[in-house]
């Protein structure tokens, strides 16, 4: 058997100690898979004194994790230590330049410096894989630059949050509204003690940014996403949603949009109507969900874990297993040089259904003023439900028939200010086929 392939790892929070102890564990069935034993021969963290459940007197300490790069006894280096700037991208950078192989789980960096990394190890002809840095254990990266590598990609989208989807389907489960259900996550460890990166919907982001970049070969432009989270969703958003047939669903979605015969890209998070019957509203918990629609594969589903240590670890080892076997290949699917550099689409002319929830003024008249502002605007109404919530307060919910963006835009412009409105009105876009 060949020799072994030698790693250096930093980071020993949860992921990295998980990858560990899975390398511990299937150590012979991950070299009788890779072709060569993969061994890890130096390790660093921020507190070498921390007890983190795993042995790790076999190991090399080193102090300085730049180090790592250079090593003598390291082939690749994996970081796991995270952030977007500072020591992880650091260590990145001197990784590549030196003509070693880098596995990361780090989307925000990959989001904010992919292509500099990327042309990177084009440059030095270093490996540079990220599978776990996009939904845990779900092999998506692999799946999109491999599997699909024939297709063209036309579509992609999906659950890319396990947070929000725990929060959302716990809301859908017990009825309780986002504030009580996210003290509760984070009570149990699924939401963090800031969960502002999850439930604002910028780590969802981050790895839809990555998603379009592979799919579309386009170059990453994390700053072009429009986002928006799931604060401001309420109960009785969640059931009216459920009376009308359809869940609600963080999604993130990409897509090149052609109109006026130039491509461009549109990137999006936000939470969505799903219909009953479409895949991703049976998707529960904290788990992730990927669609990518190619053109000749048809729709593709890759489901599963998003998050945790030992689905993120499954991730890393993987990416590890790409290399001792030198399947490798472009970072993006393409070399950097070759990634498109789309402009921004914008969202105005995009046509969809829309859901309206607006607490109203209960009295006469209040209805005929929104449906004038719709009419006035193009935008008609599907289905709608009205319900008093208070003295003096309704809720009016509503789905409206397909129409431009902008129509929905100019309706809620055209309201602003009425003294028939109780607060701001909340939107959110029905998930197409």
């Amino acid at each position: 058997m060949a020799n072994a392939l030698r790693i250096g790892l930093a980071g020993l929070g949860t992921v990295g100690t998980g990858v560990i102890q899975l390398i511990e564990e299937n150590s012979a069935l991950i070299a009788r898979r890779a072709g060569r034993p993969i061994e890890i021969t130096a390790i660093t963290a921020r507190d070498r004194s921390k007890d983190r459940g795993v042995d790790l007197t076999p190991y090399r300490w080193v102090d300085d994790m730049g180090e790592l790069a250079t090593a003598p006894d390291v082939d690749v280096v994996v970081e796991l230590v995270g952030g977007s700037d500072g020591p992880a991208v650091t260590l990145a950078r001197e990784t590549l330049r030196a003509g070693r192989a880098l596995v990361t789980a780090n989307k925000a960096m990959i989001a904010h410096h992919g292509a500099e990394l990327g042309a990177l190890a084009d440059a030095e002809g270093a490996p540079l894989k990220f599978e776990a840095a996009v939904a845990g254990g779900i092999p998506v990266i692999q799946g999109l630059r491999d599997g699909a590598a024939a297709n063209r990609i036309d579509r992609v989208y999906g659950i890319l949050n396990g947070t929000c989807n725990f929060i959302l389907s716990a809301m859908e489960r017990d009825g309780r509204d986002f504030g009580e259900v996210l003290a509760d996550a984070q009570a149990k460890g699924f939401a963090e003690a800031d969960p502002g990166f999850d439930i604002d919907g910028v780590d969802a982001a981050h790895k839809l940014s990555i998603l379009a970049s592979l799919s579309f070969g386009a170059e990453i432009d994390f700053d072009g996403v429009d986002i928006r989270g799931i604060r401001k969703i309420i109960a009785a958003d969640i059931a009216q949603a459920q009376a009308l047939g359809y869940r609600i669903r963080l999604i993130g979605l990409a897509e090149v949009d052609g109109e006026n015969g130039g491509a461009s890209l549109f990137q999006r998070v936000q939470p969505c109507l799903v219909p009953i019957d479409h895949p991703l509203a049976h998707v529960v918990g904290a788990t992730n969900a990927v669609v990518a629609e190619g053109n000749f594969s048809g729709r593709l589903l890759f489901q599963g874990a998003g998050a945790g240590d030992r689905p993120t670890a499954s991730a890393v080892v993987a990416d590890l297993v790409d290399i001792a076997r030198k399947e490798t290949g472009p970072a993006f699917s393409v070399p950097t040089t070759e990634l498109e550099k789309l402009p921004r689409a914008p969202a105005a002319h995009r046509i969809n259904k829309t859901y309206l929830r607006m607490l109203v003024a209960d009295r006469p008249g209040v209805l005929a003023e929104i449906a004038a502002a719709m009419r006035d605007a193009g935008l008609s109404i599907e289905s709608l439900i009205q319900r008093e919530v208070a003295d003096g307060s309704a809720l009016i919910a509503m789905v409206t028939h397909e129409a431009r963006e902008q129509a929905v835009t100019d309706t809620l412009a055209a309201l602003k200010g009425s003294d028939s409105l109780q607060g701001e009105p909340m939107v959110m876009h029905i998930l197409g086929e």
